[in-house]
């Protein structure tokens, strides 16, 4: 019975607690069991907190999650006294010593937090590697990458550990790992969720944080319950009309859809790919929705090193608070070779290059949105290429320039939508000839997130992926 109720959406879980059918103490020692019978082979912690979550399960809880097992990534999300890691040996023995906005938020929806999950070193690549934490597996081919940067989460999900877990996505690293592992995953429109307290934006305003769910509507009831702005907010995504969860079981019309089947970069697509999208945008079609073969034009060149120039930037930024922390002047072999070298360019890289990144930024969305004042939605692939093998991005590169192209040949549709701040969410729709998942990305306008949520609930219902199990589960 327990294993059942597990494999439930969250607000089942909820559901099943609140009726009485099991407990929050029960259900989070079922989720812990899982994870020690999974996690050797898929090593998606970073750090265990279950005694925290069994205090936690005698209550009281409220919220639409009341009582339901949680995991929040180990990236910038602040518990109390809890590991800092970062993905990083720099920050072994890092303690919280504040709550994030966010955890708050999740706390009052219900959530019962017991562990963190893997990233890469300060999320900066599209596989969850590195030296700090090791290889996480995905779950449907333990030979294969789970994707980044919230590998762990959307593994964990994948694996039935949880319904629902916490994620972030700077580049993609919400879409990229739900759709390596088969999972539905929403990045939220810039300015939705809060990222504070000490700091309110990440990367430029290119980062965001939400989460990876099993279900669509877990997705929507959780942005319910933490959407709306901080104090020190720098801006706000526009108010909903709606209830987000109310959105997932309305009609959404007939949406005008652009089908974006070429890179901006210029890299190709793989067939199998391209086969899933066709297959995804014939769904639509199918489902009343004008489907077309379309896409903005940019220079996708620019904006890779105008990307590359914020995140050394920001990671320069980052590893020098923490050196000046630990009374250091140099991190010697505590940073992995990758990240050396974006803070070797961040530390080169003047004001006057970052106001340029940031106005190119702010000129594709307003390209983008003048092109998206004829389509609701592109539609798009979450990567060019089939989910790679663990390895394939090499994290101790000696050319920049080499590294960027090896991960834009692999993902080049993710970071548009954080270049302009835009929603977009990757739905679980395609597999490849070896059996891993293919994820279809729709991108919606910004602030649009309820637009989204009633063609993800339309998709979800007309192609059902709850039922689909990984090897490992």
């Amino acid at each position: 019975m327990i294993d059942e109720i597990l494999a439930r959406d969250g607000l089942a879980q909820a559901e099943a607690i609140a009726k009485g059918d099991t407990s929050a103490a029960e259900l989070l020692e079922a989720a812990i069991a899982r994870v020690e019978r999974v996690n050797p082979a898929l090593n998606f912690i970073a750090q265990p907190m279950y005694e925290r979550g069994r205090k936690a399960a005698a209550g009281p809880f409220a919220g639409p999650f009341a009582g339901v097992p949680f995991l929040v990534k180990d990236l910038h999300l602040a518990i109390p006294g809890e590991r800092m890691g970062e993905g990083s040996k720099l920050w072994d023995g890092a303690r919280a010593d504040y709550t994030s906005t966010l955890y708050h938020r999740h706390v009052a929806a219900g959530l019962n937090t017991f562990g963190k999950t893997t990233t890469p070193e300060f999320g900066l690549t599209v596989t969850t590697e590195s030296a700090a934490t090791g290889l996480t597996r995905n779950p449907w081919n333990l030979a294969h990458s789970a994707g980044g940067s919230s590998g762990g989460a959307a593994c964990a999900v994948a694996a039935g550990v949880v319904a629902i877990a916490h994620a972030s996505d700077g580049g993609g690293s919400i879409r990229c790992p739900a759709a390596a592992c088969g999972v539905f995953g929403l990045k939220p429109s810039r300015g939705r969720v809060p990222m504070g307290p000490h700091g309110t934006e990440g990367w430029l305003g290119l980062g965001v944080v939400h989460a990876v769910s099993r279900s669509v509507r877990d997705s929507a009831a959780l942005l319910d319950a933490t959407h709306g702005p901080e104090n020190g907010s720098r801006y706000t995504a526009t108010a909903p009309e709606f209830r987000f969860l109310s959105e997932v079981t309305r009609a959404p019309g007939a949406l005008r859809v652009a089908v974006m089947r070429t890179t901006i970069t210029g890299v190709p697509v793989n067939p199998e790919v391209l086969a899933a999208l066709d297959d995804a945008a014939k769904l639509l079609a199918g489902l009343g929705h004008h489907v077309e073969i379309a896409q903005p034009v940019l220079d996708g060149a620019a904006l890779s090193t105008a990307m590359v120039a914020v995140l050394g930037a920001a990671t320069a930024f980052e590893v020098g608070e923490r050196l000046a922390a630990l009374g250091r002047s140099d991190a010697g072999s505590d940073l992995e070779t990758v990240t050396q070298m974006f803070v070797h360019i961040g530390k080169g890289t003047g004001g006057v290059q970052i106001m340029a990144a940031n106005a190119l930024f702010q000129k594709t969305a307003i390209i983008v949105a003048d092109f998206m004042e004829r389509f609701d939605i592109i539609l798009s692939p979450v990567f060019a290429q089939p989910v790679i093998e663990l390895g394939k991005i090499d994290l101790s590169p000696t050319d920049m320039e080499a590294w960027t192209a090896n991960i834009l040949g692999y993902s080049p549709f993710t970071a548009l939508a954080n270049w302009t701040g835009q929603p977009a969410m990757s739905l679980p729709l395609g597999t490849d000839s070896h059996g891993l998942p293919i994820g279809v990305m729709a991108t919606g306008r910004y602030g649009a997130e309820g637009m989204l949520y009633r063609l993800a609930g339309q998709v979800e219902r007309a192609a059902p992926w709850a039922g689909r199990r990984p090897a490992v589960s």
